[in-house]
């Protein structure tokens, strides 16, 4: 995991659309950055779900919301549209954030071991550092836990 307090690394990826989203797009603004293993499964529905749901809460915050996965670009934008999700999903099939935010690592799934996304959100502040680390996150209160977080902090 990243530390708190250091620089986010830098990414840029294709979002949902197509279109070429880079950090540095937000400078200036507190980002949440969640990552996580895969488009339209259970868990992460769930996950990406309560973000939409709590999005007005980010918004009314100034919070830019991304979530990042290996996922293809047209995957995205099903998953968008099928749960009407309003927040940015970027493709990154060649692992460039994901490796850059240590988050790529091994799993263990019924004894069988295999490298993937672990659930992972992190907070990155106005300035462009590490603010938060949320490991190993659970899908359904990520986004309230994290809304929480930034009420004392603000």
């Amino acid at each position: 995991m990243l530390e708190i307090g250091t620089q986010a690394p830098a990414f840029t990826l294709k979002d949902q659309d197509g279109n070429t989203v880079s950090l540095s797009d937000f400078a200036g603004k507190r980002v949440v950055v969640y990552f996580y293993p895969r488009d339209n499964t259970p868990g992460c529905t769930r996950q990406a779900c309560a973000f939409a749901q709590n999005f007005d809460g980010f918004r009314s915050r100034d919070v830019v919301v991304i979530g990042i996965s290996k996922d293809s670009v047209a995957s995205h934008l099903k998953f968008a549209q099928k749960y009407e999700l309003p927040f940015i999903l970027l493709s990154d099939p060649e692992l460039q954030a994901i490796q850059a935010y240590d988050v790529w690592q091994e799993k263990k799934l019924y004894g069988k071991v295999s490298m993937g996304v672990v659930r992972t959100t992190y907070v990155i502040d106005p300035q462009g550092n590490i603010e938060k680390v949320m490991p190993k996150v659970k899908p359904d209160t990520n986004a309230a836990d994290i809304l929480a977080y930034l009420d004392g902090v603000q």
